[in-house]
């Protein structure tokens, strides 16, 4: 496998279902999508049966620390080894393109390796691979688990390139009548349409060039108008926890390696797809709060906490709600507020703690979670399941704005890491599904 050291990149053996699997029972969703709806993992199982799936090779995090967790991490463990031993997957060389349609936009992506030797994920990193909000440490371990004895991986991870000349990932559209189909099928539960092509050897070396190009850093200094600032090259979409699994995993055992197996290593690298921040089919959508099992009135204590700063309105209703913060500008921030006591309601500040509406409601929520003013968060899409999760007896919803997608890179490059879970790309439906896997061991 042809590696490139300068830019962290390896092209990767892939494995893919043989002929003769249903594709649609073959792929399912992220894990951490749907933590608060396990009847949606229910109707998956449902649909899936005892096919092959990528539903038995993952932990939806609807189980994460649940009581039959360890058992669960067995089976999953047991069936990498069992769809490896009844040759259910099949191995391909090279990258793969990745054509995603789902409410009328197509989304496109690369499959590539990405090498772990290049990404810190600590605050303060200036890594060629950076996280682009907070890594929780404390979610690792249970993540490290599965990880850790497991042969294959399937990535939901999705990391991006700013590409504003498109020469990447866009001229491969246009080579795609000649490139070989490798699969093409509906996805399940009305996610859309997944296209998967093979890149040819030539137009490899033409995606490398590109992404050199991209990390020149007289290139990286003009785009950005900034100085003596270590290159960005690929910044974190969806799947930063498990991208950092897969680093903790590699710092973990490379000290028992042997120094001269350490370049090739497997476990080095990590299967991701890679997508151009400015294709118009990708949005960014905000991640909304809920907390449960709330054990106190929220809103004096919210206006003990921000004080002359904080003001509520309530709102007639979800749809007054959304339209005040979209109408929201300058420095003053409005988040919404469903349930917790209230119906619906505008949580408005004047002089924010925070660039981002985001960080200046997480930080308070992480004390009021910390004092056992609830007993747990859920980070959750859409405005639809944020107000029938809020209004549930003793829950209450946070609706929050988005950030706009050409900000990202300078921002990270600038401030660094965004509060956690700020951005989301597209809808929970529009996630990445699994369909890709490689060996890890």
């Amino acid at each position: 496998m042809k590696t490139f050291a300068d830019i962290g990149v390896q092209i990767p053996q892939i494995y893919l279902p043989r002929a003769g699997v249903d594709l649609k029972k073959w792929a399912v969703i992220a894990c951490d999508q749907f933590t608060s709806q396990p009847e949606y993992w229910k109707e998956v199982e449902n649909i899936v049966g005892e096919s092959p799936s990528t539903l038995y090779l993952t932990l939806p995090e609807v189980f994460l620390e649940a009581p039959d967790e360890p058992e669960r991490i067995r089976k999953i463990q047991a069936e990498m080894r069992s769809v490896m031993d009844k040759q259910i997957l099949e191995p391909y060389e090279g990258m793969v393109l990745v054509e995603r349609t789902v409410d009328g936009r197509t989304r496109r992506g690369l499959m590539l390796a990405l090498d772990l030797e290049h990404y810190d994920y600590n605050k303060g990193s200036n890594s060629l691979i950076r996280a682009t909000e907070g890594t929780i440490i404390e979610r690792l371990p249970p993540r490290m688990k599965i990880r850790e004895g497991a042969s294959l991986e399937f990535p939901h991870i999705m990391v991006l390139i700013d590409d504003a000349q498109r020469t990447v990932i866009e001229p491969l559209q246009t080579a795609k009548p000649g490139l070989e189909k490798l699969y093409d099928f509906d996805l399940m539960l009305g996610s859309g349409h997944l296209a998967g092509y093979k890149v040819s050897p030539e137009l490899e070396n033409r995606v490398i060039a590109a992404l050199r190009g991209l990390a020149q850093p007289q290139v990286f200094s003009e785009k950005y108008d900034i100085k003596d600032q270590p290159v960005l090259l690929f910044a974190m979409g969806d799947g930063n926890h498990s991208l950092a699994t897969a680093k903790a995993i590699w710092e973990k055992i490379k000290p028992g390696i042997d120094p001269s197996l350490r370049e090739g290593h497997p476990a080095r690298f990590a299967l991701v797809e890679i997508e151009n921040v400015h294709d118009e089919a990708l949005e960014f959508e905000p991640i909304h709060r809920v907390l449960f099992g709330l054990r106190q009135d929220i809103l004096p204590v919210l206006k003990a906490y921000f004080g002359d700063n904080f003001h509520y309105t309530p709102a007639a209703g979800m749809n007054e709600l959304v339209k005040s913060i979209d109408a929201a500008h300058g420095s003053r921030q409005v988040i919404g507020m469903i349930g917790g006591g209230q119906a619906y309601g505008l949580l408005e500040f004047d002089n924010p703690s925070s660039n981002l509406p985001v960080g200046t409601i997480q930080a308070f929520l992480d004390t009021f979670l910390k004092s056992g003013g609830a007993e747990k968060i859920d980070y959750v899409h859409g405005a639809d399941v944020t107000a029938q999760l809020g209004s549930q007896a003793g829950n209450v919803g946070f609706y929050l704005p988005g950030m706009h997608k050409s900000d990202l890179f300078k921002t990270v490059i600038l401030d660094g890491a965004l509060p956690r879970k700020t951005f989301s790309m597209g809808e929970a439906h529009e996630k990445r599904f699994y369909m890709e896997g490689r060996k890890i061991a």
